[in-house]
């Protein structure tokens, strides 16, 4: 999968998510719960990255939460500097605009954090981060820096 180029400083204005919800910043204590969400719906090596994460301080890890239920996350610098990711929602829970409110949320929390530009490894969804963030291709980047990971 290729990486994708956002640049921080054309971001659009956030999109609501749906009331109820709340996009924050995760604090230590919750580490298990979001690197054991990561593994149970995703996999072993997202929860690795969610506790990479997990272990900046403040936590590089935004959460969406409903009624004390996780509903997903997104992390940025857990593989390196300035990615984004990885991120992942319930899939109960999509198609509620939760992934796009994360996204955004965590690209303006990168922005604050002084980053001009944000890599997305590996990007999943192309189209997705075209259409939310302005995401472009980067030619020639894959497989990235995942090419080489131990497995």
């Amino acid at each position: 999968m290729t990486d994708m180029l956002v640049p921080l400083y054309k971001l659009p204005p956030a999109k609501p998510v749906a009331e109820g919800i709340v996009i924050r910043r995760a604090i230590g204590p919750e580490m298990h719960v979001v690197c054991d969400f990561a593994e149970k719906h995703f996999s072993r090596n997202w929860a690795s990255e969610c506790a990479v994460a997990m272990a900046a301080q403040p936590a590089n890890v935004l959460v969406a939460v409903e009624n004390g239920k996780l509903l997903g996350f997104a992390c940025y610098d857990a593989t390196a500097k300035g990615f984004f990711g990885p991120t992942g929602v319930d899939e109960a829970a999509r198609g509620r605009g939760v992934g796009a409110a994360l996204l955004m949320a965590t690209l303006q929390a990168m922005r604050d954090a002084g980053y001009v530009y944000a890599v997305i490894g590996g990007a999943g969804p192309i189209e997705f981060y075209k259409s939310q963030c302005g995401a472009i291709e980067i030619p020639g980047s894959t497989p990235g820096i995942y090419g080489d990971m131990l497995r």
